[in-house]
Formats: structure tokens, C-alpha cells, sequence
């Protein structure tokens, strides 16, 4: 038996396992298949995130990861890791992929793929490329992989400029260390409202304007010939607005005083956040974001540094406020990473990407520039930077300022509303245990309240927020507990954090029927399904209980199949943990290939005819939840001495065939939906509760020849099904 303290700690954490250093990465790569040529190599003393290569006693050039660097984070939400090589000249020798969890590339497009664009920019000549923004991306971005091709393509470049810059590499000058000069900041007094004439014409919004002729330009300079034909050459592709608005002129003058203020609270101290606004053929949004919650038409850049925005970033609004502002399309508010490294003080560029299919599979892809700087007016002369020192040749600097506030605390703050929310559901799903028998004492009011907070469930928790717990999570902690653990990693997603945490609880009081039940979005889907076919009279398929008791081991069979597997390779068992369709269904929304889709789906039919049977049968996450779950310290679920003995009625009547012939409820299965507890208070269905009603009112004088006629015939009914019960289990 696990011990119970370790397995609370792996049941509330979750998150990805630590992050990949060289020395691991040499250990169980050959050199030469990093760096060609290359005989030996040396991780840099004092820090770890580089390594020089060598032929006999000449240096070759470096090697590094990309996610050490600069922001790698792809379409997941984790890094996508390459290991770089990069010669004295500053030539890319080698680029591969070490590891990644970007879910289009795990079940639709072959990685094969992907490592045929990473090994592109092997021979690219980073030297030529810094300065020139007009670079063509030396990559067909493959369809339905836009945001992981991208992030690649950004993650490369910007990491290997920072790196041939700070070692000069090709003659590039290193990077000058920081003075001790002012820098310049927002100065918070200038706070005068303008209007939409004054806000362009002083820079303080920024524009750019493109025809549909623009665009074809464009994409016929770099060999795309074909044109919309559904759009006239003058039309107006777009005409993109931006704005920093945490300055308070302009913030104030574009987004009225409430609006300013409320995202001024909201806003961390040094944080910023910009406004863009745009009317159009064309969305500078595009719909990623509603899939998988990034932006993936724009960014920011500012010096080498590129800045993506998440939907947690954004806030879309009605208009703007200035006086003259014009009626605009999309009016969108979105804030700076806290970790982005943004400087208010300096020129920023907002890059708009467009792209053009050529083929079924294969996108061409051109960028347009709005540059953007904030007018000298709101500016002022900060405190001395801190002077660091510069670079030695056994040291490697990333120069990037040491976080006031943790990145996990800043994504707690962003989440603090649905949080919040998360956390009443909590508290309300408490109060219907705690509280079960006078709520199921009023079978209508019980079942609006079940059926509610299943839609909740599935459409706020699951697909609003993606906070599906898997079984991925608990292999997960445990490969952590094994690598070396940190807190910081597990608190990155405060949803997922408050669902384990209180699922631990849960486990305690009520077993693992608390989060199967009623609070994970898959199960919810199931049920609601269920009840739609049933009103729709779709057949219910009663599995016999010799059968059913022989199938429900089966997800245990699975969970410990991942667990062993997961000792060996954490990739291989997030792989085989596509038995869960969790990620299919409600975290991409069936955005996959078809085979994902097509098990999904039968799944969810299979549902159709036999209730809950993944949940029943297949889940892996239930039987890893149902181990800990037998040590839970009450029993909830009342039983009188008659279940099962001769009264059958629960037994047929529960939806996952939790309890057993006898009368006892299996904590392993059930999954706390109550309607045992229903039928345990029922005067009209309950046998013992129908005596007891017999006998209050004759006590009363009131009781009727129906009644104790119904009495008797719901008994021999008992009976009867009873018989017929035993003979189907033999």
C-alpha cells in the first residue's frame, strides 16, 4: 500500500518534470550527433546552460538550449527544447530536437516533420540575419502547426543572436555591459486626457494601414503569385491601431477612467499592457487562442526579445473611449508577460503575421511591422541601472534582471477570479455532502442542482478553463519525486492545483466519487449525454454482474501498465495516456487527427448505451484516485440491514453497478452521485420507508387500503428482481 503521506503530495501536484540540463543531454547523446566534428565538449564553469566544443585544442564553437535562452514556450504551454550548435562564425552547425509536449505534433503531424523545419536553419548564417526584419522564414509552416513552427523558428534565431552577440561571434560586438546611466520610465504624473486627433498625431497611437493590393505585394515578392478573388485590390485588408496604455495619458484618453483604473489594479508594479484595435478583411486575433489559448498572428518585439500573448493576457472591449475614436472591429486589451522583459522607455515593434496556403498542407507567410514608441513627453529619467559586469569567457550571462515576484505568484494573480470561482464550487459541492440527506429529502430541487453543476462542470471547468485533471499528472509528480523536486513547478497552474489539493481532501472524507462524480468535465460530458439518450430513448444496456465485476479491473490493468512504463520513459507514458480522451475532447476541443476523434467518439457512444463506461471500464486517472480511496476516514452512504437482503432496488437503480448483490457499496466505483441516498429516503420507493410510512399513519389513523396494498406489491417486486438477479449473475 502507497504510504498515504507521499501519495496526497503526488494526488496534489502536477506539472512537468524538471527542466533538461547539458550534462543530461550528453549522457545520453553521442557528441557527434549534437555537433559534427566535435571530440569533446565542456559544460562552462558557473553556469550550466552552455558548453564548449573542441578538436583536439581548438574550439569549434557552442552549444546550448534555446528554452535557456529565450521564451520557447509553444501551443502546450511548455518549452519545445532544441540543443544548438553554433560555430566562431556564428553558422547554425547543428539544431535538434530534444523534447517537447506540443500536442499537434504528439497525435497529428508526424515529428519527422518538425525536425525537417529545425533542420532548415542548420548552415543559416546568423551574422547576416540580425537587423534584417524583412528575413524570410526559411520554413513552409505546416498546417494545423502554426504557433509550434513559429515559436521554433523565434526561439532559434533570437536565442542563437543572443549568443553569437554576447560571445562575438563572426565579429559581432558583444553586448555592452549597462551603465550606470538613467533610464528612462513612464512618468505617472503626466495624465491629461486627450483626444483620438491629439493621441496619433503626438505618437501616441500608432497605425498601420494595408490595402489587399499591400498584401499580394507582399506575397509576390516572395514568390506567391495567387491573389484573393473574393476581395477588390483597394479593399481594406487592415487597419491595426496600437498603444501602450499602462502610461496614464493614454491609458486614460483610450480606455476611460474605470476601465484604466481596473486594469491598473490588476497590473503588477512594473507591468504593462497595450492596447490594439482594428477594422478590416483581416483579424489580428485569428482563432488559436479559442483552441488553445495563444496568439498566433502577432507579437511584440523589443531588442531580441519576442513577446507572445496567452488568452489569460487578454480582455476583448466594446470601444474606445477617446472623443473622435472610431468605430472599430476588435477593440483588445492584452498584458505584458511578467516575465517578458519590457521596457516601456524603449522603441517596441508589433509584428503582424499573415499567411497564404500553397498547397494542402504548406503555408507561405509574410510579416508587416508597426513600430511604436512611447513620446518623449511621458517619459522621465529613472533611477541608475545597476551596472553588470561583462562578459568572460567562462561565463555566460543571460542579462535578464532576477524576478521581484515569482512567475507562479503572478499567474495566481491572473487567475485570481476563476480561482475564486474554482473555489466557491468547492465549498457548494461540500455543503451537498455534508448536508446529502436533507438535500436528497427533496428529489427535484436535488436533481436541478445535479444537473447544473454538471453544466458547470463541463463547460466552465472543462472547456472554458481546461482544468481536466489526467492520469499524466500523478506519473508526472512521481517522475519529479525521482528527478529532483521543486514547488515552483506545480504551482504554474492555479486551477490544476486547486483541483488536486482538493481532491486529496476529498479522498479522505468521501473517496474518489468527489472529483469523478461531480467535478471532472469528461464524467460530466458522459452523463449528460446519457440523459439526453435516455429522454431521446436511445436503449440502456445492463452489463450482467458477472461480467461487470471481471471488466471493472481493467483500468487498474492500465494505470499500472502507465506507471511502470512511466519509471522508464515519462515520454512514452504521456504518449500511451492517450487511453484518456480527456485531451481530445475537452482541452483541444476534437482539433486532432481522426483516429483521436474516432475513439473519442466511440467512447462517448459506447456511453450512449451503458452509463459512465470509460469511467466505468477504461479510466486510468479513476483507479489511480480508487487506490488511496479505501482509506477514506467515514462512510457517507447510509444503508439500512434490508439492502440486498431481500431489497435490490439501489443495486439496479446505481449508474456505474457500484454496489454489489449483497447490499454493499464498492468505495473503488462509486462515484457519489447520491441517488442511493435518494431512494434511501423515499417513501414511495424504499420498502423499509414505506413500512415506516404504513405504520406512522395507521399510528395516525390515516392509513389507507393503497397503500399497504403498495407496500406488499413493491416487496414481491423486490423479491422477484432479486431471484432474477442471482440467476443472471450465474
Amino acid at each position: 500500500m502507497f504510504n498515504l503521506s507521499v501519495y496526497l503530495v503526488c494526488l496534489i501536484l502536477s506539472g512537468p518534470a524538471n527542466a533538461l540540463s547539458l550534462d543530461e543531454i550528453f549522457i545520453k547523446t553521442p557528441l557527434a550527433q549534437l555537433y559534427p566534428a566535435a571530440e569533446r565538449a565542456e559544460v562552462v564553469e558557473g553556469d550550466k546552460r552552455v558548453a564548449k566544443v573542441f578538436a583536439g585544442g581548438k574550439q569549434l564553437g557552442l552549444l546550448y538550449l534555446n528554452s535557456d535562452v529565450v521564451n520557447a514556450t509553444g501551443y502546450s504551454g511548455k518549452p519545445i527544447h532544441v540543443l544548438i550548435g553554433i560555430n566562431m562564425q556564428g553558422l547554425i552547425e547543428s539544431a535538434k530536437l530534444v523534447e517537447h509536449h506540443e500536442p499537434i505534433v504528439l497525435i497529428g503531424i508526424p515529428e519527422a516533420k518538425i525536425r525537417a523545419v529545425i533542420d532548415s536553419y542548420i548552415g543559416l548564417d546568423i551574422v547576416a540575419v540580425v537587423g534584417n526584419k524583412k528575413r524570410e522564414l526559411p520554413y513552409d509552416a505546416l498546417s494545423g502547426a502554426t504557433v509550434t513552427v513559429r515559436v521554433i523558428d523565434d526561439s532559434i534565431i533570437r536565442s542563437a543572436t543572443k549568443i553569437a552577440r554576447w560571445y562575438g561571434l563572426g565579429g559581432l560586438k558583444p553586448l555592452a555591459p549597462r551603465d550606470t546611466g538613467p533610464k528612462m520610465e513612464i512618468d505617472m504624473e503626466q495624465d491629461q486626457i486627450r483626444d483620438w486627433t491629439d493621441l496619433l498625431s503626438e505618437g501616441s497611437v500608432r497605425r498601420l494601414k494595408l490595402l489587399e493590393k499591400d498584401v499580394d505585394a507582399a506575397f509576390a515578392a516572395s514568390g506567391v503569385s495567387n491573389t484573393r478573388g473574393d476581395v477588390a485590390a483597394d479593399d481594406l485588408f487592415i487597419e491595426l491601431y496600437a498603444a501602450l496604455v499602462s502610461v496614464p495619458a493614454i491609458g486614460r484618453s483610450l480606455l476611460g477612467e474605470r476601465e484604466y483604473k481596473n486594469l491598473m489594479a490588476k497590473l503588477p508594479p512594473g507591468n504593462h499592457a497595450i492596447l490594439l484595435a482594428a477594422r478590416g478583411n483581416y483579424s489580428f486575433k485569428g482563432s488559436a487562442y479559442v483552441r488553445g489559448g495563444i496568439f498566433d498572428r502577432f507579437e511584440v518585439i523589443q531588442s531580441d526579445n519576442a513577446i507572445r500573448f496567452r488568452d489569460i493576457q487578454h480582455k476583448r472591449l466594446r470601444q474606445l473611449a477617446a472623443e473622435g475614436a472610431p468605430d472599430l472591429k476588435d477593440v483588445d486589451l492584452f498584458r505584458l508577460p511578467a516575465d517578458a522583459e519590457f521596457d516601456p522607455g524603449k522603441p517596441w515593434e508589433l509584428e503582424l503575421l499573415v499567411n497564404r496556403e500553397t498547397g494542402p498542407r504548406n503555408k507561405v507567410f509574410v510579416t508587416f511591422g508597426l513600430d511604436y514608441q512611447v513620446p518623449a513627453t511621458y517619459l522621465k529619467a529613472g533611477d541608475p541601472v545597476v551596472k553588470q559586469s561583462g562578459k568572460t569567457d567562462d561565463t555566460f550571462n543571460l542579462l535578464t534582471a532576477e524576478e521581484e515576484t515569482p512567475l507562479w505568484q503572478v499567474l495566481w494573480w491572473e487567475k485570481i477570479w476563476s480561482s475564486g470561482v474554482l473555489i466557491l464550487s468547492l465549498v457548494f459541492i461540500s455543503w451537498i455532502f455534508f448536508f446529502q440527506i436533507w438535500l436528497v429529502r427533496r428529489p427535484l430541487l436535488f436533481q436541478r442542482i445535479r444537473i447544473g453543476f454538471l453544466m458547470f462542470t463541463l463547460f466552465g471547468i472543462g472547456f472554458y478553463a481546461n482544468a481536466q485533471l489526467s492520469v499524466v499528472n500523478i506519473l508526472t509528480v512521481f517522475n519529479a519525486l525521482i528527478t529532483g523536486f521543486d514547488w515552483a513547478y506545480f504551482l504554474m497552474d492555479p486551477l490544476i492545483f486547486i483541483l488536486w489539493a482538493s481532491v486529496a481532501a476529498a479522498i479522505l472524507f468521501w473517496g474518489r466519487g468527489a472529483y469523478c462524480g461531480w467535478l471532472c468535465p469528461f464524467g460530466a460530458l458522459q452523463e449528460l449525454l446519457n440523459k439526453l439518450a435516455k429522454l431521446a430513448r436511445i436503449p440502456q444496456y445492463v452489463v450482467p454482474w458477472g461480467i461487470h465485476e471481471r471488466l471493472w479491473p481493467l483500468k487498474y490493468i492500465i494505470f499500472m501498465g502507465l506507471f511502470g512504463v512511466s519509471l522508464h520513459s515519462l515520454d512514452w507514458a504521456e504518449r500511451l495516456a492517450e487511453v484518456e480522451p480527456f485531451k481530445t475532447v475537452i482541452i483541444i476541443k476534437f482539433i486532432r487527427d481522426w483516429p483521436y476523434v474516432l475513439y473519442a467518439l466511440v467512447i462517448l457512444a459506447a456511453g450512449l448505451f451503458i452509463e459512465r463506461f470509460y469511467c466505468r471500464y477504461l479510466c486510468p486517472l479513476g483507479a489511480a484516485l480508487a487506490i488511496p480511496a479505501r482509506m477514506r476516514m467515514f462512510d457517507w452512504l447510509k444503508r439500512y440491514r434490508q439492502c440486498g437482503h431481500p431489497c435490490q432496488r439501489c443495486a439496479n437503480e446505481c449508474m456505474v453497478q457500484a454496489i454489489h448483490p449483497e447490499g454493499n457499496i464498492n468505495p473503488n466505483e462509486c462515484l457519489n452521485c447520491l441517488h442511493c441516498q435518494q431512494l434511501y429516503t423515499d417513501e414511495d420507493k424504499c420498502p423499509v420507508m414505506i413500512q415506516k410510512r404504513v405504520k406512522r399513519e395507521r399510528r395516525e389513523g390515516m392509513a389507507s387500503e393503497e397503500t399497504a396494498e403498495l407496500a406488499n406489491r413493491i416487496l414481491e417486486e423486490i423479491k422477484q428482481s432479486n431471484k432474477e438477479k442471482v440467476l443472471e449473475s450465474s
